[in-house]
């Protein structure tokens, strides 16, 4: 087995994980707590940033989701969940892939940060407001692509709709899903529906410190 995948429950290496099980690819899990960096910190020498996923196949490694769910795609010629150069849709792919980090998970890490990891007067529920509305805000371009689709691209599942709907779940665990529009909490519960993405939520002990926070949105 070449696969390593380093993991917390709920965090961004879920997107990963819920890939491998689509895949149906063989994988070691490393289940650390959250943050690893805090929390075990013998992680810094697996991986300096202390992030999660940490993703290991043979002599490679990757640090990001999203290009680690693109990755797969190529390195495994597991093209029933990609798009192709050669598509008409491989633009709007590809942006989607990109868009579900920069974009729409980027402002949830610092609520998350500012609502559990610091403390003190170092919490800043301001710019958790802020950054809340700077999350809703951006999935206007979700909600308006998903008028009449049920899938992202191509009319059939891809990793740009693990990558996009992992966004939308962990706004549902930080409790801003009411602010989600009919069609994006549609698209959120067909996904959830799938019976990988209920594997890979349900792999493992850890607790989830998202869950924990959640009440802090509510």
């Amino acid at each position: 087995m070449s696969i390593t995948l380093y993991h917390c429950k709920d965090s961004r290496s879920l997107r990963v994980l819920w890939a491998l099980e689509e895949m149906n690819l063989d994988y070691q899990l490393i289940e650390l707590p959250f943050p690893p960096r805090v929390l075990q910190k013998e992680y810094l020498q697996v991986n300096p940033l202390g992030t999660v996923p940490y993703f290991i196949d043979g002599d490679a490694w990757m640090t990001e989701s999203s290009g680690i769910c693109h990755y797969l795609v190529e390195r495994y010629g597991k093209r029933e969940f990609g798009v192709g150069p050669d598509h008409p849709e491989y633009a709007g792919y590809l942006n989607w892939l990109f868009y579900s980090d920069a974009t729409i998970t980027f402002p949830q890490t610092v609520m998350i940060r500012y609502t559990m990891i610091e403390s003190g007067e170092r919490r800043l529920p301001q710019a958790v407001e802020d950054y809340r509305a700077f999350f809703t805000g951006r999935l206007r371009l979700l909600d308006a692509h998903l008028q009449g689709r049920e899938y992202l691209v191509d009319e059939r599942f891809t990793v740009a709709d693990i990558c996009v709907a992992y966004a939308l779940y962990l706004g549902e665990l930080l409790g801003v899903a009411k602010d989600y529009s009919p069609q994006a909490l549609a698209y959120l519960q067909r996904m959830k529906a799938r019976p990988a993405f209920i594997k890979a939520v349900d792999l493992g002990e850890a607790v989830s410190v998202m869950r924990e926070i959640k009440p802090a949105f509510d």
